[in-house]
């Protein structure tokens, strides 16, 4: 990034972060170009340190010993790869298909993007994506979403912005357990996992600003507002249903909600990269407040932490990675409307529990765990598989505690490089669980 002196007023940190939020921006207007190769150390700039030689040296030489779609499309067309220049940009786009029980199949168009910000070495990679599609189930999607660090990692920019249309399938609270209380009971826990349909216009806007206070380790603060309007059960039965039972026992209305709050948080990371790391450990914890000051339905405060670990098992082959992740999330005071409860795939990139569909389990108190080996199939790291198993447990109205009941799934899938540069790779999983729960998966970067 270029050093800009003070200009027209604007001072150099206003204008890095003019630099950050443009970034973002562009990731939804990014044209169709493949990852930039970084320069060898010897055509840095002769005022480069020695850790900036070292590093760029290390990527040149990785680089060039793998292979990615670009690599590919390049050899169709008979152009050369380039190991020597900057112009090309860390943006990729794609189709966004998909097939699985929540959402039917997909058809849209998705885009990713990877940048390090300012000449720092030890900058983490900054991230972006932004997406639109439209499924056979009715559902229409849109979101940008950013993770940025400044250079140093001084700061930490992460946020979403979400607009749709959904369909959502709906089981029931809790985790599937048998219970012989009453028939409202029964209904809104359904242990039988037979679904019914809840459709939403569905807004959510996120922000968190995050601060380096130690290496590693930042506090940070933000704001998420989550909206749901016309919300209709499309049952021409009138029977009690969970959701309308949740809803009136909690004091929420049926056809529309607000669950707007602060958030507060705490995170260490030392991985290696933001898109598929091979070494180190991410955590963040925190506390969420809805306010009604704030336009909420009603106040809530939730405790919620993510924990991610990654253990390379090879020294020459450091794809050999076996992935540990743990995601928490209790309702410590008030209430959350049913459809923002904690549960299936109801993390922030929504990639937990594969195999099931989203909110399949769901409580005010949830746990989810799973572990993942990602192994590489070809030398040049063109393809690779992975096979995970996870576990999750929550608690319901009925008596069941968190933690007393685990829901196992699973699965296998495949791999394809797509940018070598962002280590950013084309995902393709099959993934299953019980009460006949399966499903495909795709996605760019792995599930966590």
């Amino acid at each position: 990034m270029l050093h800009l002196k003070k200009t027209n007023g604007k001072g150099p940190c206003q204008l890095r972060l003019l630099q950050m939020l443009l970034f973002a921006l562009l990731i939804c207007l990014c044209s169709h170009t493949y990852g930039q190769v970084p320069a060898p150390a010897d055509t840095l700039k002769t005022d480069s340190t020695a850790a900036e030689r070292i590093l760029a040296e290390k990527e040149a030489q990785e680089m060039a010993s793998q292979y990615d779609l670009g690599d590919l499309v390049r050899k169709i067309l008979r152009r050369k790869t380039d190991l020597s220049g900057s112009t090309r940009s860390g943006v990729i786009i794609i189709p966004n298909v998909a097939s699985n029980p929540s959402i039917g199949s997909q058809i849209g168009i998705k885009a990713v993007a990877g940048k390090k910000f300012g000449r720092d070495p030890n900058t983490l990679l900054s991230v972006g994506a932004t997406s639109a599609s439209i499924t056979t189930k009715g559902i229409i999607y849109f979101y940008i979403s950013h993770n940025i660090y400044t250079s140093g990692n001084k700061w930490n920019f992460q946020g979403s912005l979400v607009a749709a249309k959904t369909v959502t399938p709906d089981y029931g609270l809790g985790i599937g357990r048998p219970t012989s209380l009453s028939e409202t009971e029964h209904i809104l826990n359904n242990p039988d996992r037979r679904p019914r349909g809840l459709r939403a216009q569905f807004y959510n806007f996120r922000e968190k600003v995050y601060k380096e206070v130690s290496k590693n380790l930042f506090v940070g603060g933000g704001v998420s507002f989550d909206i749901r309007r016309k919300i209709d059960e499309r049952d021409t039965t009138n029977s009690p249903s969970p959701y309308n039972i949740y809803s009136d026992r909690h004091g929420f209305k049926r056809d529309h909600y607000m669950a707007n709050g602060i958030l507060l948080n705490v995170q260490y990371t030392t991985r290696d990269n933001q898109n598929r790391a091979y070494n180190g450990i991410y955590l963040d914890a925190g506390f969420r407040a809805n306010q009604k000051w704030m336009a909420s339905s009603r106040n809530a405060l939730q405790f919620t932490t993510d924990f991610r670990k990654y253990v390379s098992l090879s020294s020459r082959r450091p794809e050999h990675v076996v992935a540990f992740w743990n995601w928490n999330s209790f309702l410590l005071a008030g209430n959350i409307p049913y459809l923002e409860l904690a549960g299936t795939a109801k993390d922030p990139g929504s990639r937990s529990g594969r195999g099931y569909t989203v909110g399949y389990f769901k409580g005010t108190q949830y746990s989810y765990s799973e572990v993942e080996y990602r192994f590489p199939i070809l030398n040049n790291n063109f393809l690779s598989g992975v096979a995970f198993f996870h576990l999750q447990t929550t608690n319901d109205e009925a008596g069941t505690k968190v933690f007393q009941v685990m829901q196992p799934g699973g699965g296998a899938g495949l791999r394809i490089l797509f940018n070598k540069v962002t280590r950013t790779n084309l995902c393709l999983d099959y993934a299953f669980g019980k009460f006949g729960a399966r499903g495909f998966f795709l996605g760019l970067n792995e599930a966590f």
